[in-house]
């Protein structure tokens, strides 16, 4: 069964949506890079449309902090401890967005999108 990112096959009542035509390939989603916790930074490199590139960060070590100041710091993950989209994704070690890291600066919230963006950025809590 293919991913898809149409709409739903029910209506909001419950009813069935009648689709005129079947899925196709650029209607399909990918799957998620899960941002593991690792000592070795892997990048995944895929073509989009139009020749653009995207790059999907699988695993990384290394956080950009940014302080209430502004100034912006490369700093090293030591642990996930929370993260409010999924509590599984913390034992993991999975980096998401709105996920908080311990770091050897404090505890930073990550603002970027690992999976999307390629890098992970964040703000000292």
């Amino acid at each position: 069964m293919a991913r898809s990112q149409e709409k739903p096959r029910r209506k909001v009542s419950g009813g069935l949506y009648h689709f005129f035509r079947t899925k196709r390939r650029h209607e399909l989603a990918g799957f998620s890079a899960q941002t593991k916790l690792s000592e070795k930074v892997k990048v995944n490199v895929k073509r989009g449309r139009g020749s653009t590139i995207k790059r999907s960060l699988l695993s990384s070590k290394f956080i950009n902090v940014a302080d209430k100041k502004g100034k912006t710091v490369k700093t090293e993950i030591l642990n996930v401890v929370e993260n409010p989209a999924n509590s599984n994704l913390v034992r993991r070690n999975i980096i998401t967005k709105g996920a908080v890291v311990e770091t050897k600066l404090g505890k930073v919230r990550v603002t970027s999108r690992p999976g999307q963006e390629g890098l992970v950025n964040g703000n000292l809590l």
